[in-house]
């Protein structure tokens, strides 16, 4: 029989005794390594885009950094790629090569003055054609006897922008009398547009004569600082552009087709070199950034800084722009468009919104009137400073008016298309009694800006 003492002994037994494992000198147990937890997939993927965020944002330092830097060497000096060297910029265009091969002499704004009549015209608010004879010193009207869509689109492409350009009759009893003076019909199996292929009539045997429309100039815009003037959608007046100078915007412009620019003269103050220049299109905000380069500038030789007179200049592009809805050329206005003082007329730009003030970071819009011509020459007004390629628009009570930053800048009118009739000029301070802006008439040179365009 067994005792509580006995069965206590035997069950503190192992069952199983394991040998007994002798320590030996010398030998150490193997620290034994934590059991390491599953890595996250999400904070190894946090981790790349942390690393490609930091890499993006340094490299947008550096261009930032690298572009103030470059425009900082531009506004200072000019640099001659053949010889690989520096030199002032006021050493650029002085009429003394100062690079291998004239660099700097090369790309300086020009000037030119127009000496022959440009041989094709549009006439009055109805477009009609007009050939220049120059044998006997006339004009004439064109027939629509023998005229085709190949003629239209000959006459189209001399007079500039072309797109879709299309033709219609007027009755020659429709016609204002000085159009009425001499006509001329076009050469049976030509499809020249000049005055060698035309024949002098004195009358049309259709009873008609041809209107052009040249292309889709000039789109409508819906109604919608310039000083007290009103926010602008660029998509608006897609002819507007900001020409800029060392990326700093200088003056306005119209774009007059994808590769022309029409401006004033007077934002072009010495032989400046053409490769400080960039336009830049399509941006309802002042930007900087993009912009075209700049192969010509074109100064009117005519003018004359003293009195602002012939006060025009066109840019060629290096190349053309695209159109679309933001970019779009403005129609240039026929001869003798007829417009009298009270003219609706509208003013844009980025220039200051008051005299002195800031330039606006928004496209400006004003409504301002064409005040008629014998109260703008007034001795009141600004008496005989005022030429015939000049003109007053705006308000005599003031409050309404373009100003610094606005020069260049399209004033337009809208009869079925938008048209250039001015170029923001000149003025005595911004909206002020009596003082309304001057804007350089366009229609008054019009002879010079297709000769431009078609000798260039």
């Amino acid at each position: 029989m067994r005792t509580n003492t006995q069965v206590s002994e035997e069950s503190q037994r192992p069952l199983n005794p394991k040998p007994q494992v002798v320590a030996r000198p010398g030998r150490h147990r193997k620290p034994m390594s934590a059991a390491q937890p599953p890595r996250s997939k999400g904070a190894s993927h946090r981790k790349i885009i942390l690393t490609i965020l930091c890499v993006l944002v340094i490299l947008a330092i550096l261009a930032v950094a690298a572009y103030f830097i470059q425009q900082l060497i531009q506004s200072k000096f000019f640099f001659c790629s053949q010889s690989l060297k520096f030199i002032p910029l006021e050493q650029a265009c002085d009429g003394k090569s100062d690079c291998s091969g004239a660099e700097d002499e090369a790309t300086c704004l020009s000037h030119f003055s127009s000496n022959y009549t440009f041989p094709v015209r549009l006439s009055s608010n109805l477009s009609v054609l007009q050939i220049y004879s120059a044998s006997d010193r006339k004009w004439g009207s064109v027939c629509a006897d023998g005229w085709t869509q190949q003629h239209t689109q000959t006459a189209c492409e001399q007079l500039g922008y072309t797109v879709n350009p299309s033709h219609r009759t007027i009755v020659m009893n429709d016609l204002p009398s000085d159009l009425k003076a001499s006509y001329f019909a076009i050469g049976s199996g030509s499809v020249q547009v000049m005055q060698s292929s035309f024949s002098d009539k004195k009358t049309c045997s259709l009873g008609s004569v041809v209107a052009l429309s040249c292309s889709d100039c000039g789109p409508p815009a819906p109604a919608s600082r310039i000083v007290g003037g009103h926010d602008a959608l660029i998509e608006n007046w897609p002819w507007q552009v900001s020409l800029q100078q060392n990326g700093q915007h200088t003056c306005g412009g119209s774009l007059l087709s994808p590769k022309w620019v029409l401006t004033a003269a007077h934002c072009f103050t010495s032989r400046g070199e053409v490769s400080r220049w960039r336009v830049v299109a399509g941006k309802t905000y002042l930007s900087s950034l993009g912009g075209s380069s700049v192969e010509k500038i074109i100064v009117n030789a005519d003018y004359v800084a003293a009195r602002n007179d012939y006060d025009l200049a066109m840019m060629k592009l290096s190349s053309p722009l695209s159109v679309g809805a933001s970019v779009k050329p403005v129609c240039l206005p026929p001869r003798n468009l007829g417009l009298t003082g009270g003219a609706p007329l509208v003013v844009t730009g980025w220039g200051h919104l008051q005299e002195n003030g800031q330039l606006s970071s928004n496209l400006q819009k004003a409504d301002i009137l064409l005040i008629d011509q014998a109260r703008c020459s007034s001795p009141v007004v600004y008496g005989a400073s005022i030429t015939s390629r000049m003109f007053c628009a705006g308000y005599l009570e003031g409050k309404v008016d373009a100003c610094q930053g606005d020069s260049g800048g399209p004033l337009v009118y809208y009869g079925r298309r938008w048209m250039l009739v001015g170029v923001v000029s000149w003025g005595v301070g911004c909206a002020r009694e009596d003082r309304p802006g001057v804007y350089s008439n366009v229609e008054q040179m019009m002879n010079w800006v297709y000769t431009v365009m078609e000798k260039s």
